[in-house]
């Protein structure tokens, strides 16, 4: 008698690391918050997308040829950078037009994944640019931002969203304020944690962004860059929050605010909430930086922009649903949940369910008759039972629209409305108006 031998077991396929998939179920809910971005950015943003390739999963792109040379790649990070860079290539300063730009997209980073960070993450954005004479540079740019943002969390029903402002100066207000800083931190380095002793060599700024309970009592007693902003950047500041009180756009002061990107100026800002995503509660963020045209290679071309992202944005959203269903369900006196934070799927304006087989090519063609009209339409299969076709049609449609050999040869079609439960035979031509009413 022989062993036998087992066969060894398929390898499962999985997504990469960090990235995951987003199923039928869940994309209403991103539809919905990237249409109401881009209906909101073309009433203050511009018409403008996506005319960049950005740019920290780095490979070399080897020669294909003798005469080519080998590149180092980068998967996008994030998008200031590639905008500002397709700013340049593409001398749109030259219009001296003021440059505003929005996106939607993926970018990718290899960091821990965690919950609301993934390796593979969605980003909306927009930035504003442009030469000095086209106004990119005034005050007034900071506060449309900002108000447009404000709107924005606003229409998508975000609540408890709050506003924190900071500016941290022309890069020569941050030479003296580095400067103070580094020596602030020399004579306490030794009592902050690893991290904070590396930053305090490195890049002192850092020290500010550190979430290190046991180090926050010395970080904020270092001094504050409101104290070392030179004239000019102070009364920008003063005029951003002139024109946020103007609009009536609720800000906090927080002098500890800094970016993580080293050509940040001026003013500086993040938005976080109370609700979806623990301490890790920072929406957006963005800032201006007015002198990264010139860092690339390119004229001066002050600017300013944001990042908002959407995986954490969509789980706020959730956790602002899911709350107000629990608060609904413990208290019938609580409203439920906000329509703008739970979106459910649309119904298709109709299912066609062919008979017999023999009808599936009438039921394509009339398919392909209702989606030129503009309707939502999905196609059964003839050797579904009668029972599966209105189970499914049920599920997914306003209408189920019934295709018989009858219906067929004399151009009708017999249609019932699951809202109502009334079901008619009306003529071919009629369908259209019926399914729109």
């Amino acid at each position: 008698m022989t062993e036998s031998k087992k066969t060894p077991a398929r390898p499962t396929l999985k997504a990469v690391r960090g990235t995951r998939d987003l199923l039928p179920d869940q994309t209403p809910l991103w539809n919905h918050v990237e249409a109401t971005a881009r209906a909101l950015f073309a009433r203050g943003v511009g018409e403008e997308t996506d005319i960049v390739s950005k740019e920290m999963f780095t490979w070399e792109d080897r020669p294909r040829a003798a005469s080519e040379k080998a590149q180092q790649l980068t998967l996008r990070p994030e998008n200031t950078a590639g905008v500002v860079r397709a700013y340049i290539e593409h001398k749109l300063g030259e219009t001296g037009q003021l440059q505003k730009l929005y996106y939607i997209g993926p970018q990718f980073r290899r960091e821990r994944p965690q919950r609301g960070r993934y390796r593979q993450f969605w980003q909306i954005g927009a930035e504003v640019i442009g030469p000095q004479s086209s106004g990119s540079e005034s005050p007034l740019r900071d506060a449309e931002i900002l108000e447009m943002l404000a709107s924005f969390l606003d229409e998508l029903g975000i609540r408890d969203w709050r506003l924190e402002l900071n500016s941290v100066g022309s890069s020569e207000d941050r030479v003296r304020y580095n400067a103070a800083l580094r020596e602030a931190l020399q004579p306490i380095k030794h009592q902050l944690c690893e991290d904070n002793q590396r930053r305090a060599d490195t890049n002192p700024l850092r020290v500010l962004d550190s979430k290190e309970e046991a180090d926050q009592d010395l970080i904020n007693a270092l001094p504050k860059i409101a104290d070392y902003l030179g004239p000019e950047s102070k009364a920008h500041f003063d005029q951003v929050l002139a024109a946020l009180d103007a609009c009536k756009v609720p800000y906090h002061l927080n002098p500890r605010l800094v970016r993580g990107l080293d050509y940040y100026t001026r003013t500086t800002f993040e938005f976080t909430v109370t609700t979806g995503l623990g301490t890790q509660n920072a929406l957006l963020g963005g800032g201006r930086y007015d002198g990264l045209s010139e860092m690339l290679g390119g004229p001066k071309a002050p600017g300013i922009g944001f990042a908002i992202g959407e995986d954490r944005l969509i789980l706020t959203l959730q956790a602002q649903a899911e709350h107000d269903a629990a608060e609904s369900a413990t208290n019938p006196g609580a409203p439920g949940p906000d329509s703008r934070t739970w979106v459910s799927p649309r119904k298709l304006d109709a299912y066609i369910a062919p008979l017999t087989p023999a009808q599936n090519p009438a039921a394509l063609a009339l398919a392909r008759e209702l989606r030129t009209a503009g309707l939502t339409v999905e196609v059964g299969d003839g050797t579904f039972k009668l029972r599966k076709s209105f189970d499914i049609a049920d599920t997914l449609a306003r209408h189920i629209i019934l295709l018989g050999e009858d219906e067929v040869s004399t151009a009708t079609a017999t249609i019932k409305t699951f809202a109502t439960g009334e079901q008619v035979k009306l003529p071919r031509a009629d369908l259209t108006t019926r399914l729109r009413s």
